[in-house]
């Protein structure tokens, strides 16, 4: 198990890697940005920074990131109960926010991020 965990963070982190570079690329940048963004938050119990990429919606100053296969993933718990402080990459400038998570009666997990002014 221990093996496959490690797997799976460099296959994630491969993909977070590729995605990265076409978000900055010339050709795919704008596409790509409109839906995925990086996040960056820091650890509850480590206290340590860490970014990952996300699919996520846009409503003016609200955005929400559904969280697929949330039982596999653990940021997102950093953001339950009160939330916290979370940067994303947004039209190529980082935003700051307050973002919390939810999961509603189907299991699903919610962030919803409400930008700073």
């Amino acid at each position: 198990m221990r093996n496959g965990g490690a797997l799976t963070r460099r296959v994630v982190g491969g993909f977070n890697t590729g995605v990265v570079k076409l978000r900055s690329s010339r050709r795919w940048g704008r596409f790509v940005s409109r839906h995925l963004t990086v996040v960056t938050y820091t650890g509850r119990r480590s206290g340590r920074s860490f970014s990952t990429t996300v699919a996520y919606r846009r409503s003016a100053e609200v955005i929400t990131i559904t969280v697929a296969f949330p039982d596999a993933k653990n940021w997102w718990r950093n953001f339950t109960g009160d939330g916290g402080p979370m940067s994303l990459e947004l039209d190529g400038a980082n935003r700051e926010g307050h973002a919390v998570a939810g999961r509603d009666a189907k299991g699903r997990v919610l962030v919803t991020v409400r930008l700073n002014d």
